[in-house]
């Protein structure tokens, strides 16, 4: 067997692409999310997540030297500009909050890298499935809540939102160095809302 050598990597960016892979009783939300991509950028302690669909966009800078982020939101026609702190971040997170990972035999090859399939276990019994390669470790590890235990890079997945299940799967990587430009927060042109003002309009 082939051992690959693990690249700790400060800089990356990965595309995903969604798709749609059960329950379209709620046509409307599986129309939000299907096709749908989500870029994401690592600069070593910051990360940019942006995910675009047909009805709306959202993106989250979030610093895990300080725990607080940024959500950029655009719906409807509204933008909004949500500030989060670090212990904000911690609550809208919580699911995820001690989730284990168990890793299985299967393997499958995702944009040219060797993954393992592991199983997701989160405290409240749900479960998801994802691949996840060790040839390429982020040195930040905090920049997906959900995979911060994870002894690799995921490069495909699904979650549960709602009633649906979302498929993600990377379609690109790449680890050309990121601007830093990308970190910048708006000044201007967002109605700025903290995350209690959030949670009353976004949930």
């Amino acid at each position: 067997m082939l051992a690959s050598a693990q690249r700790k990597v400060s800089e990356l960016t990965l595309v995903y692409d969604a798709s749609v892979s059960s329950g379209n009783t709620e046509p409307k939300m599986a129309d939000a999310f299907d096709g749908a991509t989500t870029t994401v950028y690592l600069k070593g302690n910051m990360s940019r997540s942006e995910m675009v669909s047909a009805l709306f966009s959202s993106t989250t800078i979030h610093d895990s030297k300080t725990g607080a982020a940024v959500v950029l939101r655009e719906v409807s026609g509204q933008k909004l500009l949500i500030r989060l702190t670090a212990e904000n971040w911690a609550e809208k997170n919580k699911r995820y909050s001690g989730i284990t990972f168990t890793n299985t035999s299967d393997t499958k090859t995702i944009a040219g890298y060797k993954c393992v399939k592991a199983e997701a276990k989160l405290t409240d019994g749900t479960s998801f499935t994802v691949y996840y390669t060790t040839d390429i470790i982020p040195e930040n590890k905090d920049y997906d809540y959900q995979f911060r235990n994870l002894n690799g890079l995921p490069l495909e997945y699904e979650l549960v939102q709602g009633k649906l299940t979302i498929k993600y799967t990377v379609s690109k990587i790449n680890l050309n160095p990121v601007p830093a430009s990308k970190f910048d927060i708006p000044k201007s042109g967002y109605r700025e809302l903290t995350y209690e003002e959030s949670k009353k309009i976004t949930n």
